[in-house]
């Protein structure tokens, strides 16, 4: 606990902070001081006796005081007067003040601050009982009772530790009486979790209250203060829990309408703690037409040891009313389950998990929008994993894997039928570390025998694919594909002339299936039938490949007073060759209409597939570049140039294939990146060129594209991306160590399961666990005006996809998205987010946004203008967890 009284605030630690506390006069009536005090002083000595040949009295050889002006001792009075840096040591108790009076016969001391002729107050009263501190105006002590009454105490309570913001309770009383060390009754007290406890921007005003330190509050009448104006928000009576740590307790819900699903109540519900380590949150949400939504969510995290949550939604959705011809009725529900595992808890094994599955409709339908990014996600993706490793050499690695990946922007009323949900249940591999068997283990390896080298690995796996309708039933595992795949690589590598490294391998692989396909034409329905033949089954394969390759490097040198000294491009140049064999032996025949031979292999359509059939010859080539410079520092006191990136990677691959009859040559593939603007830029790229023409159906002919009237290669797809972020921090001055002034951006959020990691399709409008700014907040500023630095950020992506395969000359995709924040104050800021889809023809998902920091309180305004999300959040409420139900909230719906 922090005790804070008067004009300084103690932490548990004991250190005195000031707190700017206006100066007010006693409202009490001290003891007064003996007319002849001063005249009939003596020295400034704790160890000086009386001179009267009288017993003193049985505590006063066991007090220890002193006094900076003067000490009066009166054996008549049976007191003690101290003035000016007064101080007394009794036992465990320690008392320092400007003005301290003490009767040692009824074992009481009062304690008070010093006055100047100005009436500027000096010299609180520090009061020091044991390991308890309390500065407060003035204080009256008894020794015998243990009790006290204070005057203007101020007392912080710190909330659970994790919560955000400032979450300390603050109570302030005009007087306090001490029953004991755990009872404290409270006058005209004031509750809040403002900073500013002489001037807070709210308080709750309680007449009368009792008070139990790290426990609870107890009032009577109480009413919510506003810049110290009462409110109509009361209560005849009032319980704050200000209990340390994580308590059982109700959560209170929003209240409001929604004009499809009438009169609601939104996130009503209980959260209960479970031990040391978890918790869980129950609510619900009910509206009177009968619809309703249940959610759990719980969290749990054990230091060094892991950490995770869990999230189950259900939401009964019921639109309009049985007998109208638009009533329906649909159920969605979704999953999220996330675990990471820390590294030091075990080193040879791993569980993780992120897991976020449900139905394909739930962000787009849900009766409670929480995060507006997750609508425009088209896919949810799920992944559970548990890794064990052998460290023995040689070391042996496994692995157990479920994944799931679900198309979202396919599911709709009218194709629930559509495979759109894909999943491993599970994927299980294993692999041996790579041996070396002619070569000790820490053997130097040299030349083409030591280099040679195997692995051995396995790849098995159950693959379903389903949709929404049959996900989570039996039907599911109907079109189940069962598999395994063995490989064993051998390889190794030499270098040649000492520029040139050549790579020479192999690869065997088994192939095991559970079930093949035997294939048959018939004449009667006029239709290939398929029969599933169930036992096992395998085949084998194997391949030889071999390449060659180089690093050359091309400097080209400027001079050192230039600003742009040299530039160096490195190429890395790879040549490739490859064979595999025909497998003709796992290939079948049928008759197939007018007598036609039709090749098939009984493993098509299994896991793995099936062999190739014709044999595969080929060279391919392929052309890494990278393009540096050095440029002279701006910083003159820098000895070596800057070394910045002009051309991340810029690579070209194609291939030849010996064994085609035509078309041998492979299309050119490019692909490119970097980043510009020191790193604010990011650039990607990548397309195809194709050297040979297409006939009038679109199909590639053996004629090269330029002897058909056209150029040397034929663009058949282009893919560009570009991302570019800038902020008012780019034109901060750098500080001495190099840091710009503000390099946090404030307005740094952490995106939901499922959604964006920024905000270009809008931010989350669930206030409640918006993070608030990182900035102090709670600072006080009384001018709060920038001026000329007003800080900003802006984000901007642009994505364009062409495709031209067959003369079709059109962009698949093509969008420019943008987001960017003001902030006009140092406690207000606006922002917003959007896009226009050149291909479609209009804007996408648009949100403004606006957030007005009232210190103790925050305001947002959301507001999607149009399109498919059309609606506005408004929001107020307290920062603080421990009054956060203290909010008022409305909403529009679609």
């Amino acid at each position: 606990m922090v005790v804070v009284c008067g004009f300084f605030a103690i932490g548990q630690e004991g250190k005195i902070t000031p707190l700017n506390i206006k100066a007010e006069r006693d409202s009490i009536i001290a003891p007064l001081f003996p007319p002849t005090a001063i005249k009939d002083s003596i020295a400034n000595d704790s160890l000086v006796t009386d001179s009267l040949n009288q017993k003193p009295p049985l505590l006063l050889d066991k007090i220890t005081y002193k006094a900076k002006d003067y000490v009066k001792l009166s054996q008549k009075e049976n007191k003690i007067y101290l003035y000016n840096e007064a101080e007394i040591y009794y036992q465990d108790t320690e008392l320092k003040a400007g003005i301290i009076i003490m009767d040692y016969i009824k074992n009481e001391v009062y304690a008070g601050r010093m006055v100047d002729s100005l009436g500027n107050y000096s010299q609180l009263p520090y009061f020091k009982l044991g390991s308890n501190i309390v500065i407060p105006d003035s204080i009256r002590f008894n020794f015998d009772t243990q009790k006290a009454l204070i005057w203007n105490s101020r007392t912080e309570q710190q909330a659970a530790a994790g919560a955000l913001g400032s979450d300390a309770m603050k109570v302030y009383a005009e007087i306090t009486k001490k029953e004991n060390d755990s009872v404290y009754f409270l006058s005209e007290g004031k509750l809040t979790t403002s900073t500013d406890t002489i001037n807070p921007d709210y308080y709750i005003r309680v007449r009368k209250a009792k008070f139990v330190p790290k426990k609870k509050v107890i009032a009577g009448f109480s009413n919510l203060y506003i810049a110290d104006v009462p409110t109509p928000i009361a209560m005849p009576f009032a319980y704050f829990p200000l209990s340390v740590g994580r308590s059982a307790g109700v959560l209170m819900p929003s209240f409001g309408n929604d004009p499809d699903a009438g009169y609601f109540l939104q996130d009503m519900g209980y959260y209960v703690p479970l031990g040391d380590y978890a918790d869980i949150t129950l609510s619900g949400d009910f509206y009177t037409n009968g619809s309703y939504a249940f959610r759990t969510a719980s969290i749990y995290t054990k230091r060094y040891k892991y950490r995770g949550n869990v999230n189950l939604r259900f939401e009964n959705i019921v639109n309009s009313q049985k007998g109208f011809s638009d009533y329906s009725l649909s159920r969605n529900y979704n999953i999220q389950f996330s675990h990471t595992q820390d590294t030091k808890a075990s080193p040879n094994s791993r569980f993780s998990a992120s897991v976020n599955l449900g139905s394909s409709d739930y962000y787009q339908n849900s009766l409670q929008q929480r995060n507006l990014p997750n609508t425009q996600n088209n896919t949810l993706s799920s992944s559970i994993s548990y890794s064990k490793t052998f460290p023995n050499y040689p070391s042996v690695n496994m692995s157990l894997t479920a994944t799931h990946s679900q198309l979202t922007s396919v599911a709709t009323d009218d194709d629930d039928d559509d495979d759109n949900i894909n999943m491993t249940l599970p994927t299980f591999q294993a692999s041996v570390e790579r041996i070396y068997p002619f070569v000790k283990q820490d053997g130097v390896k040299k030349g083409i025998i030591d280099n040679i080298n195997f692995q051995y690995s396995v790849n098995a796996q159950n693959r379903l694919v389903t949709n929404d309708e049959d996900f989570f039933t039996s039907r599911m595992f109907d079109n189940a594909r069962v598999g395994a795949s063995h490989s064993i690589p051998v390889a190794t590598n030499f270098k040649v002339a000492k520029f040139f490294s050549v790579s020479l391998g192999g690869n065997y692989e088994d192939v095991w299936t559970l079930e093949t396909y035997n294939r048959s034409y018939d004449d009667v329905a006029e239709e290939v039938v398929i029969d599933t033949v169930s036992g096992f089954d395998r085949y084998n394969t194997y391949n030889f490949s071999a390449s060659i390759g180089t690093t050359l490097y091309g400097t080209f040198n400027f001079g050192e007073d230039k600003k742009i000294q040299a530039i160096r491009h490195t190429l890395r140049p790879s040549l490739s060759y490859g064979y595999a064999p025909s497998f003709e032996q796992f290939y079948d025949e049928y008759l197939g209409e007018d007598g036609v031979e039709v090749q098939y292999s009984r493993f098509t359509g299994t896991l793995n597939g099936a062999p190739s059939l014709g044999q595969s010859n080929s060279l391919s080539f392929s052309l890494a570049n990278t393009l540096e410079a050095k440029v002279k520092d701006k910083d003159s006191t820098k000895l070596e140039p800057k070394k910045i990136s002009l051309l991340s990677n810029f690579n070209v691959s194609t291939g030849y294939n010996f064994e085609s009859d035509s078309l041998r040559l492979n299309p050119l593939s490019i692909n490119g990146g970097t980043n510009i603007l020191d790193n604010k830029m990011s650039i990607n790229f990548s397309a195809g060129l194709d050297p040979y023409a297409i006939d009038n159906n679109g199909r590639r002919i053996d004629t090269w594209n330029i002897d058909n009237g056209g150029s040397l290669f034929r663009l058949t797809r282009a893919n560009a991306n570009v991302s570019y972020s800038i902020s008012s921090d780019m034109f901060n001055k750098k500080d001495d160590k190099g840091r710009k002034e503000e390099d946090e951006d404030p307005f740094d959020y952490v995106a939901q399961s499922g959604g964006r990691d920024d905000d270009l399709f809008g931010r989350a409008d669930d206030f409640n666990s918006n993070p608030i700014r990182k900035d102090d907040k709670n600072a006080d500023v009384e001018n709060p005006i920038y001026g000329t630095k007003i800080p900003w950020n802006f984000r901007l992506a642009y994505s364009a996809n062409y495709s031209n395969t067959a003369r079709q000359n059109e962009f698949s995709s093509h969008s420019l998205m943008f987001s960017g924040d003001i902030e006009l104050a140092p406690r207000w800021s606006i922002g917003g987010s959007s896009g226009y889809d050149f291909k479609n023809q209009g804007f996408t998902l648009t949100q403004l946004r606006f957030q007005r920091d009232l210190k103790s309180f925050t305001m947002r305004f959301n507001w999607t203008p149009f399109g498919t999300y059309k609606r506005w959040y408004f929001f107020i409420g307290i920062d603080s967890s421990i009054l956060k139900d203290l909010k008022w909230e409305n909403r529009s719906q679609n």
